[in-house]
């Protein structure tokens, strides 16, 4: 067996408990959802929002949904056992709520792009929302694959997810007046 040469205390994704991992997917796909919203609200009023307050909007925005995961996790930590987690356990909240923050990585570097003039707002909203868009797919192409199901009942999943990912982007949109 292979010796293990990393530093105590560091693990690599696949390390982590199979429900941790579940539960930082989750994070990272409720992130996706806040961070499209963001996006596509501010492509709706272009006209009134700068590249510098469209990449604070969406960076403040991630922040805060990826603070409320962990809270969220703490109390229903609390609510359950009836104790403050400890500190492993807070450890792994806050891995699994900061994995949030990646799904603004990329989206975020676009939106910075337009805020140094290099693109103009416009177009680093489109793109931005056309990258949260294609990560909420290729997440729900992923879980479907995995099932193992017959294609035509992936293609079916794949349907239903899509659609409850429309759904909650129309409703997001509805919740922001437009």
């Amino acid at each position: 067996m292979a010796e293990d040469t990393r530093a105590p205390g560091h693990r690599r994704r696949h390390d982590r408990p199979e429900d941790e991992r579940a539960e930082a997917l989750k994070e990272r796909v409720y992130a996706t959802f806040t961070g499209l919203a963001i996006v596509l609200v501010q492509q709706e009023n272009v006209e009134h929002v700068t590249a510098a307050r469209a990449t604070l909007t969406l960076l403040v925005g991630i922040v805060a949904i990826t603070a409320a995961g962990f809270v969220a996790g703490v109390v229903a930590h609390v609510a359950y056992h009836s104790a403050f987690p400890d500190r492993d356990e807070l450890g792994r909240m806050l891995r699994v709520s900061g994995s949030a923050i990646a799904s603004a990585g990329v989206p975020l570097i676009v939106l910075a792009l337009a805020a140094f003039g290099v693109l103009e707002l416009e177009p680093a909203l489109l793109t931005a929302s056309i990258l949260y868009l294609v990560a909420l797919g290729l997440v729900g192409y992923v879980a479907v694959r995995r099932t193992h199901a017959a294609w035509w009942k992936q293609l079916v999943a794949l349907g239903i997810l899509v659609a409850l990912g429309l759904a909650v982007v129309v409703l997001q949109q509805l919740a922001h007046g437009h």
